[in-house]
């Protein structure tokens, strides 16, 4: 147990001041702390989400010592593990164990309790979000009792709970449907980004994962594709992410006199960017190194509807906001049965926008939110919105067997937080 006065999330914008932080190690000490710590309780894994959902004034319960590899299934490629187990760390178990995930977002640094609960996800119109690979789960819940569920003898419960906001019980092991290991074959390249949009449909579609960034006032999108191969293994060329980070905020902060030499630069810069062409284990590939802080909204669109809501919100940046320098997300997801998921039957276009945490993101982000939400945007769960439970109840067909299920796992509400509650529409 640590005393603590002050927590923050990952970029410094989520604060909260907590009685406790709980650091159990163990599932008995999980069912000890949901059954006698002080509420509201929260869980806490990297601190990766935007929104306030670990925020509390009671309890944080943190999983970074629940951690692991619990046990794996060769034949099925099938792997248990603990739900503190951070990504990054996951990614080198399931190597070690001839297993791949199947997808990855572009971050590693998450728990996989965490990335569950959130509906985190990476780029591929045929595959799903982390939660889609659910093959078993076990959480303690509201009342200190250890449940466990399993797809093929609990179907309905795995998709009422898969997504959880941290509000269903404590994850404590997931057991994760796999592929074998795997290479893929990544390229990068620039074009356009009014060819882009206007291919936007068959390019997604063309490669096992695509995904493609707007550099605000470029005028060009990189476009990045992956698909499987069996080619022996090349050099991943240099990470330059940062440098190239770096290089946009001095442009924004030594050309506000000038923007249109600032946009004249940027284009230049974008049109000679040099493609890449590699080929790397799966682990090797996805992530990248994200150093630089930042504030995060990402909302999941009707697929057909990214092109148009993408074109409003560069426009919206270009004319009002042009202290954003931070490059935009462009992702599509395919559709599950998850009740709580974004992707809740539809195909998916995700856009995220970012504003750098030293700046205040709520002028950027309240000026977006609205042309997210005229094309059917559903919000990320750890991304910054302020959507309420009337709003979730109008986009989620299940939301409110949704809530059933919440109440029943958490009848006295250990789980709700005064955020969580705003959010479910509790008192």
């Amino acid at each position: 147990m640590t005393d603590t006065l002050r927590w923050t999330n990952w970029s410094g914008f989520v604060e909260a001041s907590p009685r406790r932080i709980l650091n159990p190690d163990t599932l008995d000490g999980i069912v000890e702390a949901v059954k006698t710590a002080a509420g509201p309780l929260r869980v806490v894994g990297a601190g990766h989400s935007f929104t306030p959902l670990a925020r509390t004034d009671g309890t944080m319960l943190s999983l970074e010592k629940f951690e692991g590899l619990v046990s794996h299934d060769a034949a099925a490629n099938v792997a248990r593990v603990r739900a503190g187990t951070r990504l990054g760390s996951l990614m080198l178990l399931l190597q070690d164990i001839g297993q791949g995930l199947p997808n990855m977002g572009d971050i590693d640094r998450q728990a996989i309790g965490g990335a569950l609960g959130t509906a985190t996800h990476g780029s591929g119109r045929m595959l799903g979000a982390y939660h889609t690979q659910l093959q078993a789960m076990q959480f303690v819940d509201g009342r200190g009792a250890v449940r466990e569920l399993t797809s093929a003898k609990d179907h309905d419960m795995i998709h009422a709970t898969g997504v959880a906001l941290g509000s269903f019980g404590v994850l404590t092991e997931v057991a994760l449907k796999n592929i074998p290991t795997y290479r893929l074959h990544r390229r990068k390249w620039v074009l356009p980004i009014g060819e882009m949009l206007a291919e936007f449909e068959p390019m997604m579609g063309a490669h096992r994962s695509a995904e493609f960034y707007y550099v605000p006032f470029s005028g060009h999108a990189q476009f990045i594709a992956s698909d499987l191969s069996d080619k022996p293994v090349s050099a991943r060329p240099p990470e330059e992410d940062e440098e190239g980070l770096a290089t946009l905020r001095k442009l924004r902060s030594g050309l506000r006199w000038a923007p249109w030499l600032r946009g004249l630069i940027i284009r230049s810069v974008m049109a000679r960017l040099p493609s890449e062409d590699y080929v790397q284990d799966w682990l090797n590939v996805y992530a990248s190194d994200r150093r630089t802080r930042f504030n995060e909204m990402e909302y999941h669109l009707p697929f057909e509807e990214g092109p148009r809501a993408l074109g409003e919100i560069i426009e919206l940046t270009e004319k009002r906001f042009p202290e954003v320098y931070f490059p935009m997300e462009v992702r599509s997801v395919a559709s599950d049965e998850f009740w709580l998921s974004p992707f809740y039957k539809r195909p998916t276009c995700s856009i995220a926008i970012h504003h750098d945490a030293a700046n205040d993101p709520l002028p950027f982000m309240r000026a977006a939110e609205p042309i997210f939400r005229k094309y059917g945007g559903r919000p990320h769960w750890g991304k910054m919105h302020s959507l309420k439970a009337g709003d979730f109840e109008a986009l989620y067909p299940r939301w409110r067997d949704a809530m059933d299920v919440r109440r029943d796992i958490d009848p006295q509400g250990r789980f709700v937080s005064p955020y969580m509650a705003d959010l479910f529409g509790l008192r």
